[in-house]
């Protein structure tokens, strides 16, 4: 079986179009949107989870590689979609998590997630060792030679559990490889910026070279005919109120430079909030694997946050209890605040402001809260049960009350959430050629 994403670099190299967009979410209503979309566009759905997300100790969801391809599988049975269109990632593979370590140590422990990563099904692999750790020098940058022999090593240890997953399954197609590393901090930048600097060609042709050295030391010729993607800086960013937009003319002598590596893509990070137009250049300019996570659960919270105005507006003095979910949230990060301290800076009111409403969405690390869990299953079941009437459907959710109007929706709470997630994952499809470019609502 060959491998989903190589139809699109095959698709590329004969028409010069196609792309795919990376879902970096292990919310399951973020995950339900995503393949509902795919199976009305008949396109594949590549959902992807970080070193720091999904490890062997668990990673900040609780969840192993194998958990999680559980987890992704029961989604993807509920919803209906395809096995051979789903491919799943892993991002940043490598001693993201275990900087603080010397490298023996890191890189260890950056085998066994290599190995648990392959081993559980994973079939696209962002084999990252950019970062220095403990016993490196921190007085200068870490070497492409460093980079490149501890990612040739990971890569060794991935293709072996790939072979071992076979044995088991030997319709699973061989994993891609994303090798560099050039990106923004994952879940947006920590302040505000105006501009970011645009990877150079030289040192895109560098770390491409690099690392075709050390697997070729390594014996993984093969392997490395199967990298797919470079990591690069294309000139995006977001952080809690602004949006630096992708600039084709900025970027241009970048994306020129792919044209001497037939059958590679840049990958882009960070391209939430980007408009449907700046995504659909990216494509065409060779970023054609578009990375984006936070935008999508920012959609959850806003549909949730709209549907706590419903249930407020409609039950008030009913007698009935209400989500208070906004309270819920707030109480649950000031209690906790580890995951948006050091991303969220300025007066209490500013703070304030962005633990609800910043594009970073350090939100979503709350959601999983038990009492939030409760209080938005109060609000799911309070909006289910109600009579909403349209009007105030159209005051507070006007997108989805003409998808009501239409018959496209049904006007439960989750279908509301997920629509609202789609309405971000529509110009994702339209950048990479799934959706005409003028939808209708």
């Amino acid at each position: 079986m060959k491998n989903p994403m190589l139809y699109m670099i095959e698709e590329r190299k004969e028409t010069g179009r196609g792309g795919i967009y990376s879902c970096c979410s292990a919310n399951a209503y973020v995950l339900e949107a995503a393949m509902e979309s795919g199976l009305a566009t008949n396109s594949p759905v590549l959902i992807e989870s970080t070193a720091n997300q999904v490890n062997q100790f668990g990673g900040y969801t609780g969840m192993r590689p194998a958990d999680f391809v559980r987890f992704v599988n029961g989604i993807a049975q509920k919803v209906g979609f395809p096995k051979e269109k789903l491919i799943l990632g892993g991002d940043h593979l490598g001693p993201l998590t275990w900087q603080d370590e010397n490298e023996a140590e890191a890189m260890e422990k950056s085998r066994v997630l290599l190995h648990d990563y392959a081993a559980a099904g994973f079939t696209k692999i962002h084999i990252d060792t950019s970062m220095r750790v403990a016993d490196d020098n921190r007085n200068t940058r870490l070497s492409e030679e460093t980079i490149s022999r501890r990612a040739a090593e990971l890569c060794r240890v991935a293709e072996d559990a790939y072979a071992e997953y076979q044995r088991s399954n030997p319709e699973a197609p061989k994993p891609v490889y994303i090798i560099g590393s050039e990106v923004p901090i994952p879940g947006g930048a920590q302040e505000n910026e105006s501009s970011v600097a645009v990877t150079k060609p030289a040192e895109f042709r560098s770390t491409f070279e690099a690392f075709r050295k050390a697997f070729a030391a390594k014996g993984l010729e093969e392997a490395f005919s199967r990298v797919v993607g470079v990591v690069v800086q294309p000139g995006v960013e977001f952080a809690d109120d602004s949006v630096i937009e992708y600039d084709r003319a900025a970027a241009k002598e970048l994306t020129d430079s792919l044209k001497d590596y037939g059958g590679v893509v840049f990958e882009g990070h960070s391209t939430d909030y980007q408009t449907k137009e700046k995504l659909k250049e990216m494509v065409e300019d060779g970023i054609a694997i578009l990375k984006v996570g936070p935008a999508f659960t920012f959609a959850l919270r806003e549909a949730i946050f709209a549907l706590e105005d419903v249930e407020k507006t409609v039950l008030h003095n009913s007698g009935i209890v209400l989500s208070e979910f906004r309270e819920t949230l707030e109480r649950a990060m000031l209690t906790n605040p580890g995951n948006w301290k050091k991303h969220y800076h300025g007066t209490e009111t500013q703070k304030a402001i962005k633990r609800k409403y910043s594009f970073s969405d350090r939100a979503r690390y709350y959601l999983p809260d038990p009492e939030v869990q409760d209080s938005l299953n109060t609000l799911i079941q309070n909006v289910n049960h109600a009579e909403i009437p349209l009007n105030v459907i159209e005051q507070y959710l006007p997108i989805q009350y003409r998808q009501i109007r239409k018959g496209k929706l049904k006007p439960d709470a989750e279908s509301i959430i997920k629509s609202a997630i789609k309405e971000y994952i529509n110009d994702y499809l339209i950048a990479t050629g799934y959706l005409p470019a003028a939808i209708s609502v």
